[in-house]
C-alpha cells in the first residue's frame, strides 16, 4: 500500500476539477491544467477533495506517482510555483526582454532562454525567479539556466539555486602552504 496514494487531495478555495475522458482538468487563479490519468488508478472528484485509489485488480505500481502528478496540478493552477536562482560572478547579469531572458555570464556572447507563455521571469540585482504554473516547465527552465553556468567550486562563480550549497575546495595556495 502507498503512503503517498492513500492521501486525499484537497482542493483550495476557487479551485475545481473534473474529469473529462481519460484527463482530469483543474482550474484555478494561475489558470487551466490537465493531467492524463493512467489506465491503473481510479480518480474520483468530490465537491473540495479528490481521491486517487488502485482499480482492482491491477498492481498499484503508479499509484502513489499519479496521485503527487494531480497533486502538483492542483498547486500549479491554485498558487504556481517558482525557482529562485543566484547568478555569482563579475559582469554576470540577466535581463528580460519580453517573454526571453538574455543572460550575460562571462562568455563571448548572451544566452537566449525563450519560455513558454505561462513563465514568467523577475530580475532583482543577481536574483532570478521563474514562475508558473507547471512544475515540470519552471524546473526545466531552471536547469537549463544553471546549466548554462553551472557553479564552480573554487571561486563559486556561476549559477546556483537559492537552496543551493557548493562544496568548495582549497585551491593551489592553500594546498601548497601546509606542505612547506
Amino acid at each position: 500500500m502507498s503512503k503517498i496514494g492513500k492521501k486525499i487531495i484537497t482542493l483550495p478555495s476557487g479551485t475545481t476539477a473534473v474529469i473529462s475522458g481519460s484527463q482530469i482538468v483543474v482550474k484555478g487563479a494561475k489558470g487551466e491544467l490537465k493531467h492524463a490519468i493512467t489506465d491503473d488508478v481510479d480518480v474520483t472528484v468530490a465537491a473540495e477533495s479528490i481521491k486517487v485509489a488502485p482499480k482492482p485488480g491491477t498492481s498499484s505500481r503508479s499509484w502513489g506517482l499519479q496521485r503527487a502528478l494531480i497533486a502538483n496540478v492542483v498547486k500549479g493552477a491554485s498558487q504556481g510555483f517558482q525557482r529562485v536562482l543566484e547568478l555569482n560572478g563579475v559582469g554576470y547579469k540577466a535581463t528580460v526582454k519580453g517573454s526571453s531572458l538574455e543572460l550575460s555570464l562571462g562568455y563571448t556572447h548572451p544566452i537566449i532562454i525563450e519560455a513558454a507563455p505561462e513563465i514568467t521571469f523577475l530580475v532583482e540585482k543577481n536574483v532570478l525567479t521563474i514562475s508558473g504554473p507547471d512544475a515540470q516547465v519552471v524546473g526545466q527552465i531552471a536547469a537549463r539556466i544553471r546549466a548554462a553556468r553551472p557553479p564552480e567550486p573554487y571561486k563559486g562563480s556561476g549559477v546556483k539555486y537559492k537552496d543551493e550549497i557548493i562544496k568548495r575546495k582549497a585551491g593551489k595556495k592553500a594546498a601548497t602552504a601546509g606542505a612547506a
